[in-house]
């Protein structure tokens, strides 16, 4: 693994979490689909941990707006942007984020293996299956 900042499991407590963020609030839903997107492409047999964590965050943002849960969020500007955003446009995208974010936890992924050894594992896992849950 490239070294990479790391504060907690959650899909902001890493430093291209926290970037995502920024890059919700600049563009919006685009965002989201682009980082899904990245994750599903069929060219790629590896998905690095980099665009893992991004789909996390997206996924996160995306529950976050459906749900209207933000305890997760700590940046005030993309907390903004979700209170904003459009439930029902992305709606769409439910489907679509479920299927990235299965795969962040496949066997191609960096993300499990980065993961395997640490005493965080049992949390990150449960947090990426919260948010396989509320994508249902």
């Amino acid at each position: 693994m490239s070294p990479m900042n790391i504060w907690g499991t959650g899909p902001f407590e890493n430093e291209v979490g926290a970037a995502f963020a920024q890059e919700v609030v600049q563009d919006g839903a685009f965002a989201l689909a682009e980082a899904f997107d990245v994750a599903l492409d069929p060219d790629t047999d590896f998905l690095a941990a980099e665009e893992g964590w991004r789909t996390l965050a997206a996924a996160e943002v995306l529950v976050a707006v459906l749900t209207g849960e933000t305890a997760g969020m700590t940046d005030a500007a993309l907390r903004a942007w979700v209170a904003e955003a459009d439930p029902v446009r992305l709606e769409l995208l439910r489907e679509t984020a479920r299927e990235a974010v299965a795969r962040v936890l496949a066997p191609d992924s960096e993300l499990p293996d980065l993961w395997a050894e640490g005493e965080d594992a049992e949390a990150w896992r449960a947090d990426v299956r919260r948010l396989l849950d509320a994508l249902e």
